[in-house]
């Protein structure tokens, strides 16, 4: 079945066409490389695994409730307009929120697939070249499996938001070699990341968990590339040239954050989102879930020297700014170790289950005789 005949509104067949500018750039130095890069590119070959044998796909998944969660989590919930819907229009929202969210997912994958093969093009050292290629087949992973759940499992899907969209935009555009590592590793990515923590840690149903968990495990290694190559490059730069970085994250953080209120969903359900916006910024759930969704984004900008009065301000207004003392390596490494601890549990699993089987078959035997 074509993607374009489960989206919610049309999406247009022809492909979106970027224009790019800037260098390609070869390099002639194959022996030089930063040791603690070169490790990231080691262990980003190391980490290589297929969604079709690690993700158990036989998991049954309930379109109408796809991630378990309260309906707290929805912006509507307790008003007049929840209370006008029946059950089934409130089965529906769920389904449409669900598939909302996972679209902007599998669309931005998509998207860090693209610029993942446009930083192997344009960054000037090899060791980055390297990781960036394992990089972009991470992100053609991810794509395949958001894409197979949201087919397969929600059978709705949600157009590109218009924010994400332009956020996209302006990242490829750029003629400059880190401006892609700033929009997509450290904005997109880090916006994501934070956004399939929350849910993992929320949801109560198994393949969403181990979808989002074994992800994270990739994109952990992603912001730790982006964070290792910015960092270094932005101690050379003039102040105007990162104030020209810092305007660039303020826009796009403010662009992630109204991309975040799935304006496209309540539209669908004839509701006002300017309205629903008023209410997102009233509910003590969602207004938290906001603030937990820039936890990897703002430390990330510390961390790699975009951290002038002018971007606190901006954070601080945004109501983001604590999240600059958060541990971000050990959010990272936390990331790795769920999804290990994931795999243990389920294999583990599988033996007994194994084990069980034999054992029986075994006694089976010995009854007979």
């Amino acid at each position: 079945m074509s993607t374009h005949e489960l989206y919610t509104a049309e999406a247009g067949r022809a492909p979106w066409t970027v224009p790019m500018t800037g260098d390609t750039r070869f390099t002639w130095e194959y022996d030089d490389g930063r040791d603690r890069l070169l490790a990231l590119y080691q262990k980003g070959k190391d980490r290589q695994w297929d969604q079709v044998t690690r993700i158990d796909w036989d998991l049954e998944v309930d379109p109408y409730d796809v991630m378990g969660v309260p309906d707290q989590s929805l912006a509507i919930y307790g008003t007049r307009h929840w209370d006008k819907m029946s059950e089934k229009d409130r089965r529906e929202l769920r389904r449409h929120q669900a598939s909302w969210q996972f679209s902007q997912f599998m669309h931005g994958e998509q998207g860090a697939m693209i610029t993942g093969a446009r930083i192997v093009e344009t960054v000037p050292d090899l060791d980055a070249k390297f990781y960036s290629a394992t990089q972009t087949m991470d992100e053609a992973r991810h794509v395949e499996i958001f894409s197979r759940f949201l087919t397969e499992k929600v059978g709705l899907v949600y157009p590109i938001n218009p924010n994400l969209q332009n956020l996209l935009g302006e990242t490829l555009n750029d003629s400059r070699w880190d401006m892609p590592y700033l929009g997509m590793q450290v904005l997109i990515e880090g916006l994501a990341l934070a956004a399939f923590g929350v849910i993992r840690d929320v949801t109560t149903k198994p393949l969403p968990r181990q979808i989002l968990a074994y992800v994270m495990q990739d994109e952990a290694r992603h912001v730790a590339f982006g964070r290792m190559a910015l960092r270094d490059y932005y101690r050379e730069l003039t102040s105007a040239e990162l104030a020209e970085r810092e305007e660039f994250v303020i826009e796009g953080c403010l662009l992630m954050r109204d991309r975040i209120r799935g304006r496209e969903v309540w539209e669908n359900f004839g509701l006002n989102p300017d309205e629903i916006n008023e209410l997102v910024s009233e509910s003590p759930y969602l207004r938290m879930f906001q603030s937990l969704l820039f936890s990897r984004i703002v430390p990330c900008v510390k961390d790699i020297g975009l951290w002038s009065e002018r971007i606190r301000r901006a954070y601080e207004d945004m109501g983001v700014l604590e999240m600059s003392k958060a541990d971000l390596q050990a959010l990272m490494t936390a990331d790795e170790e769920i999804a290990e601890r994931l795999d243990a549990e389920r294999f583990a699993a599988e033996e007994a289950e194994r084990r069980a089987e034999v054992d029986a078959v075994i006694e089976r035997a010995r009854d007979d005789h």
